[in-house]
């Protein structure tokens, strides 16, 4: 041989080489993606500031000072020798357009493979191939630069109280009329979800209007307020100018303005020489709404209050039952129940008779006839508290019956055994009442703090204070930070400022109240305290205890992702903070990590109850309000809803911190709608998520809400006691001696290191002087 045989011990020193190289080639991979992911983070915290601002930078530059921004931190971009593009207030730079900062903020690729240097192997060795970097090295999805938005019918109130005495009108149709509209309402994929009984009623209230040939339904970029049906004629959907689709007769548009005030995304035009629409009013469907809910639960809560085993029980407990009655039809001749057989539900006849009948002997063929039921009567209630045979038939008699069903465990969910109603402990309805109570005492603990909260700042009045910095804009106003000197201190504080016509034209009067009154009346240390409010022409004023710990939309935007040690201390705080608020009968309706704070500790704090509501006796109200990804399905259902709703998005938010974003989520309000209809079942979770975790979420995302954890007997002690909280320090949270996990140093008072930073708006808005705001 002319060449020697390699050796074993040559050939486990090459492989050896190889092997190392390969290790090296790696960890050089591991690293650029570890600085590309830090890369991309820093880029999508960039892009999060430039979109959030690109409103302010698309108006015309101008000096226009309020007297509230009368000082040297304001923007003077036009001072002599100053950078036109850079905010005089913070320094920030402001690119010229936002193309040219996106384009800006783009990354190069990574080096090609070939470009990273290897040690040459044996022409008779293959070397080992180089992996795939891992899965985990990949940047995560990021969560959304821009912060989500909330969004709100008109508030209910009113309508509420009128539901009754305000007629809702009807139009005259054919049959093939109706039939066209409640096709096309079952057709769409929203509207399908209602029901049948509120489908009658909406087609009933649609009225006809014609179209002449080239004229708009409806136009992109307006805001609407009808649900549309096409008739007769065809049209045209148009975006930007372009034809995306043609549509006939029987088809269902523009269901999104039916909800809340809506910009359209797209144009409808008519084609055809003449056209016909069938038009229902948003006032409308929402009265519809209202009005049938109102008379389902009244009607389900007297007749539970004629079972003599429920007639003591709470107005708040009869109506948790109505809730999760269900509906169910029995054809003639259907034996509802069975002598001898296993019950498990009780039922209540809404429509039609039945017929009761006994054997007198197991043996026996022949059924004795008891009596007849009718509308309004009850059997089976036995079954709630026990499980004994049941002792008679109970046979549907033509043309059938309907019955209102409740099954033992839904009961004892909601409700516990009977026999310890006395007792028992019902979590957060027993501190209702007691908080009830205490606000009819004038002597009531609350009664004192509200007293103490407003004596607090007394003298203090809006000239005294001096912005500082933009903590936060948004389409209602600014919150600024803020100090005053005031009674030889200087005191900081963050000042909401919010555009009193924005309210106007939103009509949001009521909700801007209802914030006032519950935040003034709220002393949690888990809650953003108010101090003072005050008005002026242009804005209306909240004068809030700073949390200068920043946001968790931010901290959350910035790292991508929680560990669930700290996802739990922000739940924990956000538990803590629901059961002061439910207690008193408030359902907050925002939770978003976008609306909670840290202060100086570490602590997280709920700010922003813009949609918070104190709830009356019904304990149901019917205002869509909300942010889309975090509604829940009878929020946009228009079922009416309470406190539920909390819970439902606590699920959504524990899923959001721990994979960075919301479950239900889409490009568009009414996909991101449908997605939350077709439920929770439905996501696939990522699997890095702990199965404790992912079944927390599943059971706070029922589509029943009486299904949901903590609305049951247990109340928020219930969510608690779950495993994913196995061995969290809740005594320690609640004296708050417990260490936070993310300890944020602040330098000084007025340190605003972890705010992103705005530059400072030119425009004021108009005057808004209609008096609206006297009592503010």
């Amino acid at each position: 041989m002319a060449k020697a045989m390699m050796t074993d011990r040559e050939r486990e020193a090459i492989v050896s080489n190889l092997t190392r190289d390969v290790l090296s080639l790696k960890e050089m991979v591991r690293s650029r993606e570890s600085e590309l992911v830090k890369l991309h983070r820093e880029i999508h915290k960039l892009k999060s500031v430039l979109q959030q601002t690109t409103n302010h930078l698309n108006v015309t530059r101008q000096q226009s000072k309020s007297k509230l921004y009368s000082l040297p931190e304001q923007c003077g971009e036009q001072e002599q020798g100053r950078d036109p593009h850079v905010c005089g207030s913070c320094g920030m730079v402001l690119p010229s357009s936002p193309a040219f900062a996106m384009e800006a903020l783009s990354l190069s690729p990574l080096p090609s493979s070939s470009s990273v240097a290897t040690t040459s192997s044996s022409p008779t060795e293959a070397a080992a191939p180089v992996e795939a970097p891992a899965a985990d090295l990949k940047p995560k999805a990021m969560p959304a630069a821009i912060k989500k938005q909330g969004v709100s019918a008109e508030s209910c109130v009113q309508s509420m109280q009128q539901s009754y005495s305000i007629p809702i009108p009807k139009y005259d149709k054919d049959f093939s009329d109706k039939q066209q509209i409640k096709d096309a309402i079952m057709d769409n994929d929203f509207l399908k979800n209602i029901d049948a009984s509120q489908v009658r009623e909406l087609v009933d209230s649609m009225y006809s209007k014609s179209i002449a040939a080239g004229e708009f339904v409806i136009r992109e970029g307006e805001v609407g307020a009808h649900l549309y049906v096409s008739a007769a004629g065809e049209f045209a959907v148009m975006q930007q100018g372009k034809v995306l689709d043609k549509m006939g007769p029987g088809k269902a548009f523009g269901e999104l303005a039916i909800l809340y005030n809506c910009t359209r995304t797209a144009s409808i035009r008519v084609l055809s020489e003449a056209a016909r629409v069938w038009v229902l009013d948003r006032r409308v469907f929402q009265q519809i709404m209202m009005c049938t809910g109102l008379q389902r639960i009244e009607n389900s809560v007297n007749f539970l209050r004629s079972v003599p085993l429920l007639r003591n029980l709470s107005e708040e407990l009869l109506a948790k039952i109505a809730d999760v009655l269900e509906l169910e039809f029995y054809a003639a001749g259907t034996y509802i129940i069975r002598q001898g057989t296993a019950g498990d539900s009780f039922f209540l006849i809404s429509q039609g008779n039945v017929r009761v009948t006994q054997k007198l002997t197991p043996s026996s063929a022949e059924e004795t006839e008891l009596r007849t039921l009718a509308r309004g009567d009850y059997f089976g209630e036995q079954a709630l508290i026990n499980e004994d045979k049941r002792t008679a038939n109970i046979i549907a008699l033509p043309p059938g019956v309907e019955c209102l069903t409740l099954d033992r465990d839904s009961f004892k969910r909601l409700i516990g055994d009977l026999c310890e109603l006395k007792e028992k402990d019902y979590g957060d309805e027993s501190r209702m009442l007691a908080m009830k109570q205490a606000r009819h005492s004038p002597d009531g603990e609350e009664a004192k703090e509200q007293q103490q909260l407003q004596q607090e700042f007394p003298d203090l009045k809006l000239t005294d204070l001096e912005v500082v910095s933009t903590l936060g804009i948004g389409g209602f106003g600014r919150v600024e930070l803020v100090k005053a000197h005031h009674q030889n201190r200087i005191d900081i504080f963050a000042l909401k400022c919010l555009k009193k016509r924005h309210i106007v034209d939103t009509k949001q009067e009521e909700h801007i109240f209802s914030e006032r009154h519950i935040m003034l009346s709220s002393q949690s240390p888990f809650i953003c305290r108010l101090y003072r409010t005050f008005r002026d022409e242009k804005y209306v004023y909240m004068l809030l205890e700073a949390c200068m710990g920043g946001e968790i939309w931010t901290m959350l935007r910035d790292r991508g992702s929680f560990e669930d040690n700290a996802a739990q201390f922000i739940i924990g705080c956000v538990l803590q903070a629901f059961e002061y608020l439910h207690a008193r009968g408030i359902i907050y309706r925002d939770l978003k990590p976008e609306n909670l704070m840290l202060d100086e500790r570490g602590y997280v704090k709920i700010v922003d109850f813009g949609f918070a509501k104190q709830i009356g006796t019904s304990a149901k109200t019917w205002t869509f309000c909300g942010t889309p990804e975090y509604v829940a399905p009878e929020i946009i259902l228009n079922k009416g809803h309470d406190r539920a709703v909390d819970y439902w998005a606590l699920g959504i938010l524990i899923h959001e911190l721990l994979n960075g974003t919301p479950p239900f989520s889409a490009p568009d309000p009414m996909q991101t709608y449908n997605l939350i209809l077709k439920g929770i079942d439905m996501i696939n979770f990522p699997k890095q998520m702990s199965r404790w975790a992912v079944q927390l979420i599943k059971r706070l995302c029922r589509d029943v809400p009486s299904e949901r954890l903590g609305y049951q007997t247990g109340g928020i002690q219930d969510i608690k006691k779950h495993k994913w909280f196995l061995g969290f320090d809740w005594d320690g949270l609640t004296s708050q001696l417990l260490i936070p996990p993310f300890v944020r140093p602040i330098a000084h008072p007025t340190d605003v290191r972890y705010f992103d930073r705005f530059p400072c708006d030119p425009n004021e808005p108009p005057d808004e002087l209609s008096g609206w705001d006297a009592d503010f």
